[in-house]
């Protein structure tokens, strides 16, 4: 079993990294928390890949910091909060579908505004 688990774990933090780097090209999508996710699979089980997370010259700031603080920016959490209401918004607009899933999506944004607000701001 234990064989299994680090292999598994460089393959969720690639796919992280992935989906990580498609939100640098994509707006509404997020880098900074799928790369903070590829870290910490690549704490337990690459540190090689960790080191290039933690050091990358466009994300890798935000994730070290996040890392060894626990804490979010104002500026983060404003632009992370609003990016993400801006594209539910679009979304519940343009999307046909049923009600039910509208609610649901509005209610995911508002758990993921909760998870942000909940981290303490950085002192700058």
């Amino acid at each position: 079993m234990k064989n299994l688990f680090k292999p598994l774990l460089i393959f969720l933090g690639l796919i992280f990294v992935a989906i990580g780097t498609i939100g640098i090209f994509v707006p509404g999508l997020p880098t900074t928390i799928f790369m903070i996710l590829a870290a910490y699979c690549f704490i337990r089980s690459s540190e090689k890949l960790y080191n290039w997370v933690i050091t990358n010259k466009i994300f890798g700031y935000r994730v070290r910091h996040f890392i060894e603080t626990k804490t979010i920016p104002l500026s983060g959490k404003i632009h992370s909060i609003t990016a993400m209401w801006i594209a539910v918004t679009l979304s519940l607009i343009f999307l046909e579908t049923s009600l039910w899933i509208k609610i649901f999506i509005a209610f995911l944004a508002l758990i993921g505004t909760i998870v942000i607000l909940s981290y303490p701001t950085a002192k700058d």
